[in-house]
């Protein structure tokens, strides 16, 4: 009698072991679906956020091309009124002026370039009588001076010019150097025409 009632001990406590596996699996499926479902949501906001960027990025794109094609109008616009002087000046050439009127003419139109680079924030850089800047002067030729101390710039080709404190156009010049280091001899220590015609 005693095994009986103990088999149906058991018989009573495995329908409830069953329920209880049943309940946490009940359990970790709506943990799952509240996992997917926040899954979801993640991928939404991650897809809405990337193509907020990707809007973004184009409308800053687009923004800068704008702006560059403003600027670049206004620097066109303000070269018309330049290139208006110089057609006044080869009008007044081909009609007979006097040269003084051409001159004057031509005069205002590079008064009115330079007046054009600096609103551009370009100056022109004063380079003759200033030591030589590899950064600043291109130097095309040496000679000896008796004004200037060696490797001052003697003569300026070309102009240069700066925008802001950067070069933009190195200037070409000619730079002095020691009289001492050229003896006469050239090209492998031919004499100088100038030294033989003098003798």
């Amino acid at each position: 009698m005693v095994d009986g009632e103990l088999d149906q001990a058991d018989g009573d406590t495995k329908p409830e072991h069953g329920e209880g596996v049943e309940s946490d699996a009940d359990s970790l499926r709506a943990q799952i679906a509240e996992k997917d479902k926040e899954i979801a949501e993640l991928k939404d906001k991650y897809l809405r956020t990337l193509a907020d960027s990707e809007n973004a990025r184009k409308r800053i794109r687009q923004q800068s091309e704008e702006s560059i094609r403003i600027q670049r109008e206004a620097i066109l616009r303000d070269l018309l009124p330049i290139i208006d002087n110089l057609e006044r000046a080869l009008a007044a050439a081909r009609d007979g002026s006097d040269a003084r009127t051409i001159v004057d003419g031509v005069e205002m139109t590079v008064r009115a370039l330079i007046d054009f680079l600096r609103a551009q924030g370009v100056t022109p850089l004063l380079s003759v009588g200033q030591a030589f800047d590899p950064n600043r002067h291109e130097a095309v030729d040496q000679v000896v001076s008796a004004t200037h101390a060696p490797n001052t710039v003697v003569d300026e080709f070309h102009r240069g010019y700066l925008i802001g404190e950067r070069t933009l156009r190195p200037a070409r010049v000619s730079v002095a150097k020691e009289s001492g280091t050229d003896s006469g001899k050239r090209n492998g220590g031919e004499s100088d025409a100038s030294d033989i015609e003098n003798d």
